[in-house]
């Protein structure tokens, strides 16, 4: 028998980047909303939960008949941890420990691939990980192209002695990936386990699947919000003419 999956949503209230950014109408609907629907047609997602201080978010859940766990002040500060905000949702849906794997889904992240999910919760059953994220292609914002510019106007490189590794052509830098937002699956093991650090809730050993560009949109500032507009609306458009 699989291990069985319990998906958590996250969206707090607050945001510095955008204001109210999971309840911000973005193509007709709130932000998060595109979330929801994603996770309904996860075929591998055996259950799911809201984790959220944010009232019309709670609202937007319950109509999709999700359960909403009323995220606590402290979990929903600025300087609050991913993590400690998941431990708490997953503490009080599941207290018989009926879920191996924890699957954590941002409230921000509109645009997703079809699949995407069931591809993270496929890789780490099959793999034995601890955690599978999804990660996206740097491109040219590579880290071997990156300075810094010190208040003079002097540019050094980032790390090491030579100023883009030496690297002319993007064509030629290493491949090179950062996580993208999209899906972050854990077994429960790993992230009750010790965690001293920020990143140790992903336990040892860690996996990725890779996206492609575009393919996920995580809003963190105006920007993104017109990204994902234009890509929403292309689509729409694409699938009228279909």
């Amino acid at each position: 028998m699989s291990a069985r999956t319990l998906t958590i949503i996250i969206g707090r209230k607050g945001s510095q980047g955008v204001a109210s950014k999971n309840t911000r109408e973005l193509a007709g609907v709130p932000v998060a909303s595109w979330t929801l629907e994603f996770v309904a047609n996860c075929a591998l997602c055996d259950e799911c939960v809201v984790s959220t201080d944010c009232i019309r978010l709670s609202d937007l859940a319950r109509a999709q008949g999700l359960r909403v766990i009323d995220r606590p002040a402290h979990l929903a500060s600025p300087s609050a941890r991913v993590d400690d905000a998941v431990r708490d949702a997953v503490a009080r849906a599941d207290t018989d420990g009926e879920f191996a794997n924890i699957a954590i889904l941002y409230a921000n992240v509109p645009i997703r691939p079809a699949g995407l999910l069931d591809r993270a919760i496929t890789h780490l059953n099959e793999t034995g990980a601890d955690s599978v994220q999804s990660y996206a292609e740097v491109g040219k914002h590579h880290p071997l192209w990156t300075c810094v510019v010190d208040e003079h106007g002097a540019v050094r490189p980032w790390q090491g002695d030579e100023l883009f590794g030496g690297v002319f052509r993007r064509q030629d830098l290493p491949p090179a990936h950062v996580p993208d937002g999209g899906v972050m699956v854990v077994t429960r093991a790993a992230l009750f386990g010790p965690c001293d650090g920020p990143h140790d809730f992903l336990g040892t050993h860690r996996a990725g699947i890779v996206t492609r560009e575009g393919e996920v949109i995580d809003i963190d500032s105006e920007l993104d919000l017109h990204v994902a507009e234009a890509i929403l609306s292309n689509r729409e458009r694409t699938e009228a003419g279909a």
